[in-house]
């Protein structure tokens, strides 16, 4: 067996940003909609309401849930004490998984909010992240509509929470900011109601802003005290809605994937003999053909990886057997993915 040492520049590290679509079959947009009633029936669905492409629930496409900072929107844990219901759980679930402060409110375009929905992409959908600029999202009350996305393509500055990057969710589609007069503004929302909400990219989250939905569309969350206001369905059946009106949700996702190529070069007076018994006499140790010794030709098939131990770590397979004598040299490109 012959062994070669690789030098500094046999290496070479490259990083390619993948994109796909984020539901079932990696589609980017998803039209039909549907939930499950054992789910809702059940104390999860106090919390949270699941959505499904199919009919047949069993592949989940994202979760919808609201929370309340003043625990408003949903029934009381106890009726008689006051403050503690299952919007009041979420807000402070999310409060401290994208703000890490139990303290900190939501500022949706410099306007504090008091409440949220909330849709989170099921995690094994968007592998890293998911992708600025690719997001479309209609909400459809009555015959009004609303379309929404992030403004990544425009924004002048990167913002960053504990959940990693933030993005302002605006009127628009696609990444492309809606610029027209009215409620929207120049910057795609409100002055007087912030932005939509926030893209969470690397935590598959969409935060959305209820009051500056209801200002464009009548989406509004029921924010009576110890009141089941179905608040997740509010949304959920907004989303269906638009759909169902040929207006999908879509959405890609992010990965990056860092490749190292190793170049490998046999040279012309390298890897011309073979340790294949088939070159050596059993009997006699001898060469079994002169050819074999002034001229030989042997196919290489095989790239084997060694560290410094001489401990195998990785095989490539080439797709063909390469000649090799010494009138000829090789490059073989070998790619390791992580």
């Amino acid at each position: 067996m012959s062994f070669k040492a690789f030098e500094p520049d046999d290496f070479v590290v490259s990083v390619d940003s993948i994109t796909a679509g984020i539901w079932t079959g990696e589609t980017a947009s998803l039209f039909t909609f549907f939930t499950s009633s054992t789910q809702a029936a059940s104390s999860a669905g106090n919390y949270y309401l699941n959505a499904y492409n199919t009919a047949v629930t069993n592949s989940i496409q994202f979760a919808v849930t609201y929370g309340n900072l003043y625990a408003s929107g949903s029934e009381l844990y106890n009726p008689a004490v006051d403050g503690y219901s299952y919007s009041g759980t979420i807000w402070g679930q999310y409060q401290i998984l994208v703000l890490g402060d139990e303290n900190a409110n939501f500022s949706w375009g410099g306007i504090t909010g008091s409440d949220f929905w909330a849709i989170s992409v099921e995690r094994d959908r968007y592998k890293e992240a998911l992708f600025p600029g690719s997001l479309s999202l209609t909400l459809r009350t009555g015959s009004t509509n609303l379309t929404i996305t992030d403004d990544s393509q425009v924004a002048s500055s990167q913002i960053f929470c504990d959940a990693g990057r933030v993005f302002q969710l605006v009127s628009g589609s696609a990444g492309v900011v809606y610029s027209g007069s009215g409620t929207d503004g120049i910057n795609g929302y409100s002055p007087s109601s912030g932005s939509y909400g926030w893209l969470l990219p690397d935590i598959g989250t969409i935060l959305l802003n209820p009051l500056a939905i209801s200002q464009s569309i009548n989406l509004v969350p029921t924010r009576t005290s110890n009141t089941n206001g179905l608040n997740p369905f509010r949304l959920f059946t907004a989303i269906s809605a638009s759909g169902q009106n040929g207006s999908p949700f879509t959405l890609n996702s992010q990965e990056n994937i860092a490749s190292d190529y190793v170049f490998v070069r046999p040279r012309s007076s390298e890897f011309n003999y073979s340790e294949n018994p088939s070159f050596i006499s059993g009997s006699t140790g001898e060469v079994l053909y002169s050819s074999f010794i002034n001229n030989p030709q042997v196919y290489i098939t095989t790239v084997g990886l060694y560290n410094d131990a001489s401990e195998l770590l990785a095989v490539a397979k080439l797709s063909r057997p390469l000649l090799k004598d010494f009138t000829k040299e090789a490059l073989v490109r070998v790619k390791l993915d992580f």
